[in-house]
């Protein structure tokens, strides 16, 4: 029996992945756990001979100053008695007669070994697998169930769920699967290894593998956006003058980028080169699709592009996956219309423009048409842009364009206080007499939306999360007061 537990440490260790000396530490401890059912309180430790598998227990009982447990502890006269070298703190270990492991204990004792070498298993997981997250990982498909891939790394599990796949992938038990770490999760049942196909990690790895020179740090993949099993774009950079990086990426005949098309089973990919100019980038991620102007608004990040009849369903692509994607990419919103749509909304802007400067800016028609036809359409424009760039106009100077400022920007505070007006609850009395509430939190009160007594007292206290400055015990008292006052309790 005794060298048969140290076989079983071995297979055991070998099945599982994990250290052999865990396996006995486990084996003492289940042990440990059973002898506590026969010796009661006493504090038990079991070895395993590492050597010959020979089980001991031991009743260890320590020295203390004062003692408090009997049947464990020792004090220092007593234990002077038994050995006159002993300290504070010494221990006493003596031997005890092994236990019967009967089939209760043997189940207590077999859950113990599995609990404490799934935690070992999982430990070892996760510092294997951790570090590697976010590279190409390679295994043995063990099982298909609902959909989700089971992968056989070798030294322990992943999975694959369904959504991660490409579409119309199916996958049977023994293939071979190459994948994106996505996330290792350390859960109460183990750690999982989460793999995917369809993260944009795989493709930017898949690169790396193909092409020395995005491995080598001289090209550098930028942007990726990824509609998986479909297409894909990416922006690459290069960053040696001599080296073009979207050839790079292509390879000869393609050969690199069919590489990375095969393993995605046939999904497109589109090299697209990387420059910080955003609207020349917007254009080249809108390719093949020929664009004829853009225009750029930094501060929504939108951008216009403006492109020929024939040229609108290729810039929109199927179902929209084109100009989609070159937004996922870009960062910025695209908006895709023809070239008639864009001078149809460039004269109704322009049009509305003069409009408003003649009633706003108490200019007139010629002057109005002058600054639109300048750029300034918005009166945000003139308000906050350079006045330098207003005295750039012809026939205007600095005076000028600083009385226009003026006006503008007073425009904007005369319509900015408008809209608040306009957006205010009228606050009926009352509202006032509702003890608590003065013109200051009637006023908050307004803005959230009440404005009588009665629909104070009608509103709960979440109706009121947005009444600004008021805690949630002083709208529950405002609440309280206004049914007082609306007489609720009489």
């Amino acid at each position: 029996m005794s060298v048969e537990m140290l076989h079983v440490a071995d297979a055991v260790a070998r099945e599982k992945s994990v250290d052999r000396e865990m396996v006995l530490e486990a084996m003492e401890s289940a042990l440990k756990t059973v002898a506590r059912r026969t010796y009661g309180n006493k504090r038990v430790e079991a070895e395993i001979d590492r050597e010959t598998g020979e089980i001991r227990l031991f009743h260890v009982r320590s020295v203390v100053e004062e003692v408090e447990e009997e049947e464990n502890e020792l004090d220092i006269e007593a234990g002077r008695a038994i050995d006159p070298s002993v300290e504070i703190g010494s221990e006493f270990r003596e031997p005890l007669p092994p236990v019967d492991l009967g089939r209760i204990a043997a189940q207590t004792a077999k859950q113990v070994i599995n609990q404490k070498i799934r935690e070992a298993e999982r430990e070892r997981i996760i510092a294997e697998y951790e570090p590697r997250v976010g590279e190409l990982i390679t295994g043995i498909v063990k099982r298909v169930e609902r959909g989700n891939v089971t992968v056989d790394l070798g030294r322990g599990e992943g999975v694959i769920y369904r959504e991660e796949l490409l579409p119309r992938e199916t996958f049977r038990q023994g293939d071979r699967v190459r994948a994106y770490l996505r996330e290792v999760r350390n859960q109460p049942k183990g750690a999982l290894v989460f793999l995917s196909r369809a993260d944009a990690g795989m493709v930017l790895r898949l690169f790396e593998q193909e092409v020395p020179e995005v491995q080598d740090g001289m090209v550098e993949i930028q942007a990726i956006a990824r509609d998986p099993g479909s297409r894909s774009k990416i922006a690459v950079v290069s960053n040696d003058p001599s080296i073009d990086p979207v050839g790079a990426c292509v390879g000869t005949r393609g050969s690199r980028v069919q590489a990375v098309v095969n393993e995605l089973h046939g999904e497109k990919i589109d090299i697209i080169e990387w420059t910080p100019d955003t609207a020349t980038f917007v254009i080249n991620a809108l390719a093949p699709a020929v664009i004829e102007r853009v225009m750029l608004d930094e501060e929504q990040r939108t951008i216009e592009a403006a492109l020929a009849e024939d040229q609108l369903a290729i810039a929109i692509g199927r179902r929209g996956q084109n100009v989609r994607l070159a937004s996922e990419l870009s960062g910025w919103k695209i908006e895709i219309m023809t070239i008639g749509e864009e001078r149809q909304k460039r004269a109704h802007e322009v049009t509305d423009a003069i409009a408003t400067y003649v009633e706003a800016l108490d200019v007139d028609q010629d002057m109005a048409t002058l600054l639109a036809s300048e750029g300034f359409i918005s009166m945000e424009d003139m308000a906050y842009c350079p006045l330098e760039e207003l005295a750039a106009i012809e026939g205007f100077d600095e005076e000028v364009a600083a009385e226009l400022q003026k006006r503008a920007r007073d425009a904007l505070l005369q319509k900015a206080l408008a809209e608040k007006q306009a957006a205010a609850v009228d606050i009926d009395e009352s509202l006032l007499s509702v003890p608590g509430v003065d013109e200051d939190i009637a006023n908050r009160l307004a803005q959230a939306g009440i404005g009588t007594a009665e629909a104070l007292a009608e509103a709960a206290a979440s109706d009121l999360s947005e009444a600004e400055g008021l805690s949630q015990k002083q709208v529950e008292d405002l609440i309280i007061a206004a049914r007082e006052a609306c007489g609720w309790f009489e």
